[in-house]
């Protein structure tokens, strides 16, 4: 078999989906890392210092081009794996299986990865645009000047209840998606002793729960008057 061939077919497109997967779950953990400084209780100083280094740094920069890639590869074949499955079930199954069947959440990765494309979308035109492009107002730490990332961050959210309901919605269907895409990446690379197996279940549910909520936190804080 071609290289081409395997990675066009079931098997390779579920590999990327999973080598993807995990790249965009060691994003998270680094993103929500990083904007849990907005807890600092400093006025944001060492948020826009950490968002700063992002920013201004070479390495973080290539690796924020590897981002969008990993990104665009994991929803193309995600949606190309939709399609594929949903032409498969095209008969459908003669019993009725009902709650006895897959989760919900399993059998609706297709539509909770697109709810969570819209709210990147939504995302990056509040942050990243205006970070990386338009430009945003500059506060200044230690006579040095710095973009005021949490300045803009309390300007999205603060008395936006929309926008707030947006985010938490948009964090919920992102952990129904990880609670599946988590250990779903482990068995597809072939991790399926059943003592392993276990352990990644729980890592993955702990994960799916804690991650999203701090990052739902995050504008209900500003919104709260918390930060």
């Amino acid at each position: 078999m071609k290289w081409s061939d395997f990675f066009t077919s079931s098997v390779g497109k579920k590999l990327i989906m999973s080598l993807s997967g995990l790249f965009l779950i060691a994003f998270l953990v680094v993103h929500v890392g990083l904007n849990a400084c907005i807890w600092a209780m400093d006025d944001g100083v060492m948020f826009n210092k950490a968002a700063h280094f992002m920013g201004a740094n070479v390495v973080p920069r290539v690796l924020e081009i590897g981002l969008f890639a990993g990104f665009l590869l994991h929803i193309i074949q995600g949606l190309a794996l939709e399609f594929q499955n949903r032409s498969n079930r095209k008969k459908g199954y003669a019993v009725k299986m009902g709650s006895k069947g897959s989760a919900w959440y399993r059998k609706s990765m297709g539509l909770l990865g697109t709810l969570i494309l819209l709210f990147l979308i939504m995302h990056i035109s509040h942050f990243w645009v205006p970070s990386r492009i338009t430009g945003l107002e500059p506060t200044y730490i230690d006579g040095k000047e710095y973009h005021d990332l949490f300045g803009r961050m309390a300007a999205v959210f603060t008395d936006n209840i929309g926008i707030v309901i947006l985010y938490v919605l948009g964090c919920i269907s992102l952990a129904w998606h990880l609670v599946h895409g988590f250990q779903s990446a482990f068995r597809t690379l072939g991790l399926t002793n059943h003592k392993y197996i276990r352990l990644i279940n729980g890592l993955g549910i702990g994960f799916s729960i804690i991650v999203p909520l701090a990052f739902a936190l995050m504008p209900i804080s500003f919104y709260m008057g918390w930060v």
